[in-house]
């Protein structure tokens, strides 16, 4: 019995002592700032009182590598030599048989479109009648009723007063004045400039700029007076929207529906 006391008790001296090395060697460690894993965790956690939190690094997780696909068979290309095309059993060379030669055919060349306003004009200048004959009576007996049509702002082109006289289907004739004639050839209704002279010249109309145009009826005339009177009135609105010109009465004032009828029913009276 003695001895087994005497092992039991250097168990507890050994026990006691590997004890107390464990505690000290964690004491140091604990000292030294290195804590396990567990309690770094825990720390981490829940800091104590006064201290910082402790931020942990996330972990990085690598892809996972696969194994790479098995490589396809490549497409097999077939490599011609050119200087085998056209050789035969002998060893003679064919030669190529020449094409036979391609006339292209001729194909004629597209009309040019020509603009409508030159086709207009053409056919006006083709088609215009003669010279009106110009009869007028003595003066002594003669009455002229007449109208106006001035450019608003700048003068009207020469170009634009004869195109829209034309149109109208005034010619340029005697006294160098355009004229509109009636059934019988003769001059109904005339125009003239209001530029002094009054008249126009053929070569340099177009480059010549006109402030108004002076149209009038002389009475009496191959038509009755209130019929020249009223073709005289329908010539002078049809220019005055051509030209975009202002319509006016003999004396410079508008020509109202009211001074229209008035010189009307003057005429249809003979006064």
């Amino acid at each position: 019995m003695p001895e087994l006391r005497w092992a039991l008790a250097l168990l507890g001296v050994l026990f006691l002592g590997g004890l107390t090395w464990w505690e000290l060697r964690r004491s140091r460690a604990s000292a030294r700032g290195g804590l396990d894993p567990a309690r770094r965790e825990t720390r981490a956690q829940h800091p104590a009182p006064g201290q910082p939190p402790v931020h942990r690094e996330p972990s990085i997780t690598l892809p996972e590598i696969r194994t790479r696909d098995p490589v396809h068979e490549l497409p097999m290309v077939e490599i011609v030599d050119d200087s085998m095309i056209g050789l035969r059993a002998d060893g003679a060379r064919e030669e190529p048989e020449e094409a036979p030669e391609q006339i292209e055919p001729i194909v004629p060349a597209p009309e040019r479109e020509t603009p409508a306003a030159l086709i207009a004009e053409v056919s006006a200048v083709a088609e215009a009648p003669g010279e009106p004959l110009v009869e007028w009576p003595e003066e002594a007996e003669r009455r002229i009723v007449a109208l106006r049509v001035v450019a608003p702002g700048e003068r009207f082109s020469g170009r634009a007063v004869r195109q829209a006289l034309t149109a109208e289907g005034f010619v340029l004739g005697k006294f160098a004045i355009f004229h509109r004639c009636g059934p019988d050839g003769r001059a109904v209704v005339s125009a003239a400039s209001l530029t002094n002279p009054g008249t126009f010249d053929r070569e340099t109309i177009d480059v010549q700029r006109f402030g108004g145009l002076n149209l009038f009826a002389v009475l009496p005339g191959p038509i009755p007076p209130v019929r020249a009177f009223d073709e005289l009135v329908t010539a002078a609105r049809n220019l005055s929207e051509r030209l975009q010109g202002a319509l006016q009465d003999d004396s410079g004032e508008p020509l109202t529906p009211l001074r229209t009828a008035a010189i009307r029913e003057q005429l249809g009276h003979g006064g």
